[in-house]
């Protein structure tokens, strides 16, 4: 195990690691802190792209809270080169495995490593409506814990995309005691006898009818409009965006999965183990509802637990011999 001082971004890519990270978000990074702090010659394959890169603003990190995503990202990659983690600004497109993990990178270059931290997130896809993905993460929103306290007491309107749509607008109306919920694509029967009794205990507002776009005036939403031709005024719109676990390098590898109301993902221990000897998840990866505080501890739980495991498997190799 040796302790590695090159700058952050590295272009020499040769010889062996302790352990590769694929993804530089907050589990990544967090992961690569503890790593490079144990005297790990680390890797964080970084593609760039940040799920909540949309944001100007993330919230409810004690201490980061209204900091923006770029900046988080920018201090944990200054933190990380003081302890000699590299970085590499690329995609890992696939990984195999022989007496090391072998990553093959977009650009071209294997590198190749004993341990394996997959925290590639995940990809969400928003509904298909005109002008949804334009104002996503501004006023078009997904989780109230998130934003709802800057948009507190506006008014809000949910787009049901299913019937679980109901619970986030019970939900959001903790945040605003003006919601409504825009049913979409969702037939007024599909509702439980239970969701209309708390939607209308709620307070919340049930407008049936396909919404065909949003009405937009000096760069601010200003209403949700209907297939209709009917208009219906709300300055939020909040949206269940479907989550498409990117869980492509583990299950190349073989790890099993199981599948949740949110899709599928690795089946883990409490460290974020997987069920391939080596390779560990955190972040998105793992769960959906992993949000960037949850993704760091994640990302500190599993690099511990490597850092104990390699330290057991050399002492192991040493007794054998």
């Amino acid at each position: 195990m040796t302790q590695n001082s090159t700058t952050t971004e590295t272009k020499d890519l040769t010889g062996r690691y302790d352990v590769i990270v694929v993804g530089g978000g907050a589990a990544g990074l967090s992961a690569a802190l503890v790593l490079g702090r144990s005297r790990l010659r680390t890797l964080v394959v970084d593609a760039g792209e940040p799920r909540n890169a949309p944001s100007d603003h993330m919230q409810g990190y004690l201490t980061r809270d209204g900091m923006s995503p770029a900046e988080f990202l920018a201090l944990g990659r200054e933190e990380i080169a003081r302890y000699g983690v590299e970085l590499v600004r690329d995609r890992a497109v696939d990984v195999s495995r022989g007496e090391d993990f072998a990553v093959e990178l977009a650009g071209g270059d294997t590198v190749r490593a004993r341990r394996l931290i997959v925290t590639t997130g995940l990809r969400d896809e928003l509904p298909d409506v005109p002008g949804v993905a334009e104002r996503f993460g501004r006023d078009v929103l997904h989780c109230p814990f998130c934003h709802g306290w800057e948009v507190r007491d506006e008014r809000f309107g949910v787009l049901a995309t299913s019937p679980l749509s109901v619970h986030q607008a019970l939900m959001v109306s903790g945040w605003s005691k003006d919601v409504t919920l825009f049913l979409h694509t969702v037939a007024e029967p599909e509702l439980s006898d239970d969701d209309l009794r708390r939607l209308a205990a709620a307070g919340v507002k049930v407008v049936p009818g396909e919404v065909a776009g949003l009405r937009v005036e000096d760069d601010r939403l200003t209403g949700v409009r209907l297939a209709d031709g009917t208009a219906h005024d709300r300055t939020v719109l909040f949206v269940a965006p479907k989550a498409v676990p990117q869980t492509g390098l583990m299950e190349r590898l073989g790890a099993e999965s199981q599948e949740t109301p949110f899709g599928a993902y690795p089946v883990v221990d409490p460290t974020g183990r997987t069920t391939v000897p080596g390779v560990w998840t955190a972040g998105n990866a793992m769960g959906f509802a992993e949000q960037v505080v949850h993704a760091a501890s994640g990302g500190y739980r599993a690099a511990a637990a490597i850092v104990g495991d390699l330290i057991m498997s050399d002492l192991d190799a040493a007794v054998a011999e």
